[in-house]
């Protein structure tokens, strides 16, 4: 049940990170998602700050990722 949750909850981070339209906002909505899930995730293993802060930066790299790919920074040329 536990790998289930965290699977699901990944699933959801990575589809829900960096929503928006700039890259500030991309970055924002990735850092408050990620860190949402972490917080959910490690309150299962009874760490919830530790989890809270390791998906902030999760989901902050992941902001930052999208927005380059969307911006055409990431070729294969």
């Amino acid at each position: 049940m536990k790998f289930m949750t965290i699977g699901t909850a990944l699933i959801c981070i990575l589809l829900l990170t960096a929503c928006g339209s700039t890259t500030t906002s991309r970055v924002a909505t990735g850092t408050g998602m990620g860190a949402a899930s972490g917080a959910l995730i490690g309150s299962l293993s009874g760490n919830a700050g530790r989890g809270a802060l390791i998906g902030a930066g999760v989901g902050a790299l992941g902001g930052v990722l999208v927005d380059e790919h969307q911006r055409g920074s990431f070729s294969n040329n």
